[in-house]
């Protein structure tokens, strides 16, 4: 504020209208002078000039807030990491008057610019306590000081407190003289009792809105509001008060001392599920629509925004080009996963229509019936009710009639080639499912485009899930045109990097956290995935290395489970490895066959922790070799057809990649389950809100 001092001495005329109203304010504030300290007659003095310059620090805040911002965004060396705080600082000051909390907190010693700043903050209560004030000093502390070095004899007294102390002498006087000589005693009316006032208590809120790991301590006195109100854990305020630094001795730099409450969202303690602390995180699962107000989800979401915008600079900066996939199709991306299917012939019940057992041929004779019906009732137009009844039941006959004839379709064909099924008054014309991957459609952009990258939702109807992998899953799917194996390699392993390396950056406070109270060693294992190179090995010799720990036949097309991968990254190699040509059964049937003709042009990567976090792929650009497979795999060509266009008409080699978004958040905090980083997680029988 000091450097301000001349900026607002030049205003002081302006403010010369306003004195009164500031004059009638005075008494208010030198109400709570029993809360300060021996600083006392120094706040008087600042809170007076304060009060009466009001108006021109309040306008002054937005200024005061770009201004911190500013030097916030120019901590991180590089420029792509500007946006970062840029971005969140300047919303908080144009969209809202309310002043985001990590503006005041960080860097840890920031909170310095602020002191003395009448601001707006809102957020939610994470911890109270109430404490009662002691009886108010009628003068200031520093002559109170004084006069306790004066003999009792030279204090100084005023006239109503010294007629109050003799109050009991004249009663005894009087009770004397009035009553002497008399046998009656003299019966005294007693005095009404008068009901003490509440004693006077402040409440010391720590607040959170969100915006960083660190809570702001709100100090309320009674005075301005029900502390009853305000004390309950989750309860939302939204205060205007002036920043201090603590009166007494305290963990935290600064506090605000509250002077007007714009807002309370009350909270019923009974039944809200925060009220305990210290929740397990597989309990917060059955509440996740308040679990982002805890310390620790928080920190996993921010920290999953950051990759989220990371992800976004990195392709960026490298030309590539964002492209909106479908998630809704009639295409299985990988050939045999298990897919949701999408329908909206249901039943009132929920359950798809069925048929009962009925057969084809009872049901083709009950239609010729009732047509039948239909027509005599339109010749004699006797009843027009009873046709309209006839034509209805008509309709819903050959709507059966229609399920009976697609299903015997189904049963006389070969079984892996799938008809269209398609059910009376369904949306769609043939059968559609929730997409398990977008790269099939990804790559009829690269074939246009060059480099492409989608961000979005992948769905698989797999019973067997686990900690790493459940029905719904975020990707970042990347595909190159002109681009082989190692291309996608090498690319996977810089981006990679530049995630692991963008956190550290731009997220140090919540790593911080995360390092305290999840895993330890999570700051250091980013560290070390930046500093050392990946390394690469074949099927064949990952497959010798897991052979002898876990005694096993170095069999030609074993898989390599999640244990085994484990193994390589943690135990042998400890650090990133990528192991390629894999065995063409055990790849995606787009995958292009290497020349040997056993081995297929893919690779996966595996990190320490989190296991395969990125798999990836050279397509097959050669229509003949891209039919022979859907052949072999007895795959239904016509889902394919749009998809074998690209190699009849202007085929390129391309190749991409998948990273598992959620895995990338799983690796970065160190938390065992991606249903804690997942912000509504769906799962087998759980789907809650």
């Amino acid at each position: 504020m000091a450097s301000q001092e001349p900026k607002t001495t030049s205003q002081e005329p302006k403010m010369i209208s306003q004195e009164p109203e500031t004059t009638s304010q005075e008494p208010k504030m030198i109400s709570q002078e029993p809360e300060t300290t021996s600083q006392e007659p120094k706040m008087i003095s600042q809170e007076s000039k304060l009060a009466s310059q009001e108006p021109t620090v309040t306008s002054q805040e937005p200024k005061m807030i770009s201004q911190g911002s500013k030097s916030a965004s120019q901590e991180p060396n590089t420029s792509s990491q500007e946006p970062v705080t840029t971005t969140s600082s300047n919303q908080s000051s144009k969209y809202s008057n309310r002043v985001v909390l990590k503006t005041i907190l960080e860097p840890s010693d920031r909170w310095r610019e602020f002191v003395d700043e009448r601001v707006v903050v809102g957020g939610w209560v994470k911890s109270s306590k109430e404490v009662n004030k002691e009886p108010a000093v009628p003068e200031p502390q520093q002559q109170a000081s004084e006069a306790r070095n004066v003999s009792p004899g030279h204090k100084d007294v005023r006239c109503v407190e010294i007629f109050q102390s003799r109050i009991p002498i004249f009663r005894s006087i009087a009770k004397i003289f009035g009553g002497g000589g008399s046998s009656h005693p003299v019966h005294e009316k007693p005095e009404p009792a008068i009901p003490e006032p509440p004693r006077p208590s402040v409440a010391y809120l720590l607040v959170s809105d969100g915006s960083s790991v660190a809570s702001l301590q709100v100090v309320v006195d009674s005075s301005i509001a029900p502390l009853s109100q305000l004390l309950p854990i989750g309860t939302c305020i939204l205060v205007e008060g002036v920043l201090k630094e603590p009166s007494m001795q305290s963990k935290h730099s600064i506090e605000l001392k509250v002077e007007q409450i714009l807002h309370i969202g009350k909270v019923e303690e009974d039944r809200y599920p925060l009220s305990k602390k210290r929740l397990p995180l597989e309990a917060l699962r059955d509440c996740s629509h308040f679990r982002p107000r805890t310390t620790t989800v928080a920190s996993v979401t921010r920290i999953s925004s950051a990759l989220t915008f990371a992800t976004q600079t990195f392709f960026h900066d490298k030309g590539f080009l964002y492209v909106q996939v479908p998630i809704i199709t009639t295409t299985d991306g990988e050939g045999f996963s298990e897919k949701f299917q999408v329908t909206t012939v249901l039943g009132k019940d929920g359950k798809q229509n069925d048929t009962g057992g009925v057969s084809l041929e009872v049901v083709k004779a009950a239609v010729k019936q009732k047509s039948n019906l239909v027509e005599e009732l339109k010749r004699s137009e006797s009843n027009r009710e009873a046709l309209a009844s006839a034509i209805q039941d008509l309709r819903k006959t050959n709507q059966l009639a229609s399920q009976l004839e697609a299903k015997e379709k189904l049963k006389s064909g070969p079984s892996m080639k799938a008809d269209k099924p398609s059910f009376y008054g369904d949306f769609f014309s043939q059968q559609t499912y929730l997409t398990v991957s977008g790269l099939l459609h990804l790559e009829s952009y690269a074939c246009a485009l060059g480099n492409v990258f989608s961000f979005g939702p992948i769905f698989r109807a797999d019973r067997k899930e686990s900690a790493k992998r459940i029905s719904e899953m975020w990707m970042v799917e990347v595909q190159m045109a002109f681009s082989q194996l190692e291309d996608a390699m090498n690319c996977a392993d810089e981006y990679f990097k530049f995630l692991c390396k963008w956190i550290l950056q731009n997220c140090s406070e919540d790593m911080k956290f995360v390092s305290k109270r999840i895993d330890k060693s999570s700051s250091y294992r980013l560290e070390s995935m930046i500093s050392s190179s990946i390394e690469k090995i074949s099927y064949m010799e990952a497959l010798k290395k897991v052979a002898v720990k876990f005694e096993i036949n170095q069999e030609w097309g074993i898989a390599l489970t999640p244990e085994h991968l484990s193994y390589l990254a943690e135990d042998v190699y400890r650090k990133p490895v990528i192991i390629y040509n894999y065995p063409k059964e055990l790849k995606p049937f787009y995958v292009r066959l290497n020349d040997d003709g056993k081995t297929a042009a893919a690779f996966d990567m595996v990190v320490p922790k989190a296991g395969t976090i990125i798999t990836g792929s050279q397509s097959e650009e050669r229509i003949d070799m891209l039919n022979k497979t859907i052949e072999e795999l007895r795959l239904p060509r016509e889902q394919y057809e749009w998809y074998l266009d690209l190699r009849r008409h202007g085929t390129v080699e391309h190749s991409g990649f998948s990273l598992g978004f959620d895995l990338m958040v799983l690796f970065t905090t160190g938390l065992p389950d991606v249903r804690d980083v997942i912000p509504f997680p769906r799962s087998r029988g759980k789907a809650n809100n």
